[in-house]
């Protein structure tokens, strides 16, 4: 049957069907407009202090004991390849801060610095014993994207009012210990007794309670497992009943603290959960640099210990702890970085490589493992990422493909200079792919090792491949000239008979 419209007909269908439409279309913007847009993801950064590569269960250790890290590993990403910018504290929070290498910073040490008044070289200072507030650190960044920003813990990037977090982008801090004392927040009176870890996260979980309705940064900067080495005695004691692992110090002062830690995360995790943030929060957990070894037993000594170190005569423990090792060698000994090579204070693997784990529910596939070569620099862009911002990749790159794709650059290159003497003499160095080079600045000699086959940097290559060892160095060099690093000079009051004597930093006011 066919069926016939008249013009009027026809005109009238159409009218219908345009309005029908303009029907929708209104109706659905008025449900979409009913709709809450995305919540932005609440950013957890929480920073131990000198824990090293191979102090957690997660990555190995069969001695201490961190169920709660454990338990954000197997819900998470972690990372085998990860690396601080520097071998100390302040250099790499500042890179955290900033999103770049500390040699462009001229952050070259911890604040004030080491200084040998009678060495061979002058090694270059801390352009400023702060960071400065011209940087546009990831906390202001973050704050322009309507978070609520926090800091409680170690900051170590300068200590008077100007240089305060609370000056660089953060909302509230509160950085109170025994040398920074600095606090712009009121300490309520049932958090004065408790331990620094403790304090600190209860100052967190005070801040997430109150910012629970909005997005917020939140970073949590621990103090352990930094010596002296203390702890609680019911720890403690648990540590010294439990039977050592043979290829580990097992210290019980040392592995207490690490529960110190864990026990601050369990917190960060059980707040989260019973405010209903824990689907819409990324938490990051990683240290500042590698662990505090001895330098009284050392393997990989090639020069006399006194070159290498300037605490290889201190006692480790806090004075309340020192009977429990009494006669012992763990009085000196709190953890060891083995596989790795040397400490905190050296740019070999020690010192520089970190554990890092990453929790993103919903985005990233729990229990992954990454072997993504990544550098706190790139926390920077990375947070902004996370947070809906377009990353700025200054010296760093977002870890956030990898988080969500596992992809990343096989070919990058890292570095470290490190011009001072510490745990080691000075030096510089590159990692790419693979291959790693270290150039000593004292003598111009370059190591070349490949992290694949030799994690423990025991055999120097250089000789076997020297233009793998030239293109590296090559590479190093050119970074060096675009950051504009500072290099040892000789020291015109260079005495011989004096050279391994540490003086005050020129620095620091008498």
């Amino acid at each position: 049957m066919k069926i016939y419209m008249t013009k009027k007909s026809i005109l009238y269908t159409l009218v219908l069907l345009v309005c029908g439409a303009n029907f929708c279309e209104v109706n659905a913007q008025k449900s979409s407009s009913n709709q809450k847009p995305p919540k932005q993801k609440n950013i957890i950064f929480i920073l131990a202090d000198d824990l090293g590569w191979a102090d957690l269960p997660a990555y190995g250790n069969r001695f201490n004991e961190s169920p709660n890290i454990d338990k954000l590993a197997r819900e998470g990403m972690r990372f085998t390849d990860a690396y601080s910018a520097g071998p100390v504290c302040s250099p790499t929070r500042a890179s955290i801060m900033s999103g770049q290498y500390p040699a462009r910073l001229g952050f070259v040490c911890h604040i004030p610095g080491h200084w040998r008044p009678y060495e061979q070289v002058r090694t270059p200072s801390n352009r400023a014993q702060f960071l400065p507030q011209e940087i546009k650190t990831v906390a202001e960044q973050l704050k322009d994207a309507g978070y609520a920003t926090a800091y409680f813990g170690k900051w170590h990037l300068g200590n008077n009012k100007p240089y305060h977090p609370v000056n660089q982008g953060f909302d509230v801090a509160n950085v109170g210990q025994s040398f920074y004392n600095t606090t712009f927040i009121p300490a309520r009176e049932d958090y004065r007794d408790l331990r620094f870890s403790d304090r600190i996260t209860e100052f967190g979980v005070d801040f997430i309670e109150e910012n629970k309705d909005k997005p917020f940064f939140l970073m949590l900067a621990h103090y352990d497992v930094h010596v002296l080495l203390d702890a609680d005695i019911d720890l403690i004691d648990k540590y010294l009943q439990k039977k050592k692992d043979k290829t580990y110090p097992g210290n019980a002062v040392y592995a207490a603290m690490i529960e110190h830690l864990d026990r601050s995360v369990g917190r960060i995790m059980a707040k989260l959960k019973s405010a209903g943030l824990d689907e819409n929060t990324i938490l990051v957990f990683a240290s500042d640099n590698g662990g505090v070894v001895s330098e009284n037993i050392y393997p990989f000594a090639k020069v006399q210990r006194d070159e290498i170190s300037r605490h290889d005569r201190w006692v480790t423990l806090a004075d309340s702890k020192k009977h429990m090792y009494a006669d012992s060698p763990l009085r000196f000994i709190g953890t060891s970085n083995a596989p790795l090579r040397n400490e905190k204070g050296s740019i070999y693997e020690g010192g520089i490589r970190i554990p890092l784990i990453v929790k993103w529910p919903g985005a990233v596939k729990p229990g992954t493992i990454s072997e993504a070569m990544v550098i706190s620099n790139d926390f920077y862009s990375t947070f902004m990422e996370m947070a809906g911002m377009k990353p700025v990749n200054r010296d760093g790159q977002s870890m956030v493909p990898t988080l969500l794709d596992g992809n990343h650059d096989l070919n990058r290159a890292l570095y470290w200079h490190y011009p001072v003497f510490h745990h080691d003499v000075p030096s510089g160095a590159i990692r790419q792919g693979e291959w790693k080079l270290i150039e000593n600045f004292m003598t111009g000699e370059k190591a070349l090792y490949n992290l694949t086959y030799d994690i423990g940097e025991t055999t120097n290559l250089a000789s076997d491949f020297k233009s793998k060892t030239k293109e590296l160095h090559q590479l190093l060099q050119s970074w060096q000239t675009q950051v504009g690093a500072e290099f040892p000079v000789p020291n015109p009051d260079f005495n011989p008979e004096r050279r391994y004597e540490w003086g005050v930093h020129p620095s620091v006011k008498k």
